[in-house]
């Protein structure tokens, strides 16, 4: 499975009604691939897994596996209780997913046998290879990820804790191993501003919440990175991603809320986000339509 471009994690639309507008949602992934989208994950972290339910994550995966048509990989979420997580596996396998994200457990943690438990039961519940998620309750050690990466059902990690040191010590344990196959991505909120550094360490690809709402910028960022225009990239960094941060840290999950305000802003009527997330205020909304607004100038 290749990644050739930003990771795209889409927002959940929901209706007036509070369901899942799917028509929307098809609108939304399509533009996303169409701007260049390397690999779509639907139903994970932006797309609000932790407030679907199955049936809704399953649906939300089969449309948007329509909409990319096989273009990109396709990678479905699948985490939190154990049963709902093997439910939501085989449901995104019957769906026409690639691979499965392996998000945390709920609330409880565990010692790491129990997490390496926890990866190989979602790994068996379907024929879809997965991508273990390095993050909150869910931290592995680097002798677990050498262990999950002897499965060659376990195709990659993506870390969203940020400690260089483990993630440098994470990628070399997979060489060891002898994985060509194993892909690594930088998975922290706002990932281009972190993701310089992680590129050092031999994780090149990173997913990209901004992408959503604003791909030109996203993409612009992107170009700036890969052909190391560093002056570029900074400047992009300084006059977009700094403020959005900025804003992005007030409120907790807002990493979610602001995309949604963001293509809301935009024209795309995705709704709001479900509870615990809360959608920004006015004012909020106010600055977030500024801090486009000075992404798209930089363009």
């Amino acid at each position: 499975m290749n990644f050739d471009g930003i990771l795209f994690f889409p927002v959940t639309p929901f209706g007036t009604t509070g369901a899942v507008d799917h028509d929307l949602l098809a609108q939304h992934v399509t533009a996303g691939v169409d701007a260049g989208a390397g690999g779509v994950f639907p139903a994970c972290g932006t797309g609000e897994y932790h407030a679907l339910s199955a049936t809704e994550a399953a649906a939300v995966v089969r449309t948007a596996v329509d909409a990319v048509g096989g273009r990109v990989p396709v990678v479905a979420g699948s985490g939190g209780t154990l049963g709902h997580a093997l439910e939501v596996a085989r449901a995104a396998a019957d769906a026409g997913a690639d691979a499965l994200l392996v998000l945390p457990p709920y609330l409880v943690g565990g010692t790491q046998a129990g997490l390496v438990a926890y990866v190989e039961a979602i790994a068996a519940a379907s024929d879809l290879p997965v991508v273990i998620y390095h993050r909150g309750n869910a931290q592995y050690s680097v002798d677990s990820v050498r262990r999950l990466a002897a499965n060659p059902k376990v195709v990659g990690f993506k870390d969203g804790v940020g400690d260089l040191a483990v993630a440098q010590l994470v990628v070399r344990a997979v060489a060891e191993t002898g994985r060509t196959d194993f892909a690594f991505f930088n998975g922290l909120l706002t990932a281009e501003l972190t993701q310089a550094a992680y590129r050092g360490v031999g994780i090149p690809l990173y997913s990209s919440a901004a992408f959503a709402m604003i791909p030109d910028v996203a993409n612009a960022y992107y170009r700036a990175y890969i052909e190391g225009d560093d002056a570029r990239r900074n400047a992009i960094l300084d006059g977009f991603y700094t403020p959005l941060v900025a804003l992005r840290d007030e409120t907790p999950g807002f990493g979610v809320s602001l995309i949604k305000a963001g293509l809301r802003l935009g024209g795309l009527p995705v709704g709001g986000v479900r509870a615990p997330l809360v959608d920004p205020t006015p004012a909020q909304e106010a600055r977030l339509a500024e801090i486009l607004e000075a992404g798209r100038a930089l363009l």
